[in-house]
């Protein structure tokens, strides 16, 4: 089983298999953790009956598990300190079954050569155009409710950060982006996503389109010429795509996903995009069968995945669904952001990187834009190792889960719509009934109300006879407005005259 403890302010995703039994189980998963690094040294375990409540174990299990790992040395236990991570457990190296290319001519030298002094998800591009209509109702996809942001917590990041590090931050920065950063992030991912890598696998950028131009422009340069991406999903991205040389070729998504099993079809593509956690914008996760068909897919063809992790920390149905890196680390290249969780103004990205694309992503990025920006980066290091981080994503969780809950009740009165994709994120996919207005009709009718809400029909690769929805964000509005925004869909979508409608 799959489970996701918040103890201590802290998330910890763990793969507990109890196939042996459910201390094995336990024990298992916990030295995985610790083996991998996402449990680092000195790290402080919950208490055993705190764990137990979390995992849904008995007290004795935990305990028993406890225990077991403190006889092998894994973890330690001191009178009045309770149990930790032992210092002398250190991570063991995550396997690459290809060898790392030697940096000459490729990228910058490793880690301890390059000193910090030296020169994911969909989102709606221009909805931050200073020219732009402000709607009275903003009901779009691809934005969290940037009212939210935590500024206190922020703020005291910043000052943390500044009062302890050195002059040569305010220099030219590491191409990679900040050791820091790229530690907590290491921690951070792999206890909370099931993300298997080390701080030099991580490349910092200012946001997913980024990470998906240099990662396709890379590509691009090393002979791939198509790159398949799902059918429906965001255009834009699929012109970022074209743009950075590859060509690309669509790849349907149905009610389990992404359809892995027509990608022997396209026999020139190298790499695949996808969106496992929850598909943009059907909001559909990927069905365990077709995450171990595109694992294989791309070790049998050398293939590249780039998972697009843009929303995967806000689940609701159930604990998150851990990242699709951990099943094939060589061969997943992990892309996500702080645009959903914390406010897409930050342009703070990343991408865990199979070992053989750090070296040319990285000289890449060099010549692009030479390094992100940096205080945000210590910023955003500092909040995650202090785990303020976990407490807002875990705050917010709460908060959309509240809004999700809303639109479905309000939603729910109107006759003939099917509403998709509500187990996880930010946005809902509501399918119009055949013979009532088409998704152009209800945009328009939505827009004389002043709502504006997104349509599936720029999201195909190629016109044709699509099912009609529309797509509504419900992490745009602020608290205040959400109501009334919903209470005007609501309106909109009665008046279109929806015909009664299963599913």
């Amino acid at each position: 089983m799959s489970e996701f403890w918040t103890t201590f302010g802290v998330d910890l995703y763990l793969e507990v298999d109890t196939a042996t039994g459910r201390r094995s189980g336990l024990e298992h998963a916990l030295r995985d953790a610790i083996r991998t690094g996402r449990l680092a040294p000195q790290a402080r375990m919950p208490s055993t009956r705190k764990l137990a409540v979390e995992l849904g174990l008995a007290r004795g299990t935990v305990s028993a598990a406890y225990d077991q790992l403190i006889a092998e040395g894994y973890l330690t236990a001191r009178r009045g300190s309770g149990t930790m991570v032992a210092d002398f457990a250190r991570p063991e190296p995550v396997p690459s079954t290809r060898p790392v290319p030697a940096v000459s001519g490729s990228g910058p030298p490793p880690d301890a050569a390059l000193p910090q002094g030296s020169p994911g998800g969909p989102a709606v591009p221009g909805q931050g155009r200073p020219d732009a209509a402000v709607p009275r109702y903003d009901l779009r996809p691809g934005s969290p409710d940037v009212g939210e942001f935590p500024s206190a917590a922020w703020l005291r990041s910043v000052r943390r950060a500044l009062a302890a590090t050195s002059a040569e931050t305010y220099g030219y920065g590491d191409p990679r982006g900040r050791t820091e950063l790229r530690v907590a992030l290491a921690e951070y991912l792999g206890r909370t996503r099931g993300v298997l890598t080390t701080p030099e696998q991580i490349v910092v950028t200012s946001g997913y389109v980024q990470a998906l131009a240099l990662l396709t422009g890379v590509l691009g340069a090393a002979g791939v010429s198509e790159v398949a991406m799902e059918d429906p999903g965001l255009a834009f991205h699929r012109e970022v795509v074209r743009r950075a040389g590859p060509a690309v070729v669509a790849l349907p998504v149905d009610d389990h996903g992404v359809r892995a099993d027509l990608l022997g079809g396209h026999r020139k593509a190298g790499a695949v995009v996808v969106t496992p956690a929850h598909q943009y914008p059907t909001g559909v996760t990927l069905h365990p069968a077709r995450r171990h068909a595109l694992t294989e897919w791309a070790r049998v063809h050398d293939g590249l995945i780039v998972e697009d992790d843009y929303d995967g920390e806000f689940r609701y149905d159930r604990q998150p669904v851990g990242a699709l890196q951990g099943m094939a680390p060589d061969h997943v290249a992990y892309v996500g952001s702080a645009s959903k969780t914390l406010g897409p103004a930050l342009r703070l990205g990343w991408m865990v990187l199979p070992h053989h694309l750090v070296g040319p992503v990285v000289d890449a990025k060099l010549h692009l834009d030479h390094h992100t920006e940096v205080i945000g980066q210590l910023a955003l290091a500092d909040l995650i190792a202090t785990h303020g981080y976990d407490r807002h994503i875990r705050a917010c969780r709460l908060r959309y889960r509240r809004r999700r809950d809303l639109l479905l009740a309000r939603l729910g009165a109107v006759p003939g719509l099917a509403i998709h994709g509500v187990a996880a994120g930010l946005h809902a996919m509501i399918s119009l009934p055949a013979g009532g207005p088409g998704e152009r009709e209800v945009l328009g009718r939505a827009s004389a109300y002043g709502l504006v809400l997104g349509g599936l029909g720029d999201h195909w690769h190629h016109a044709g006879d699509h099912p009609q929805a529309i797509i509504v964000g419900y992490g745009t509005p602020r608290e205040h407005v959400y109501p009334a925004a919903l209470g005007a869909l609501a309106h909109v979508l009665a008046q279109s005259g929806a015909a009664p409608r299963n599913g």
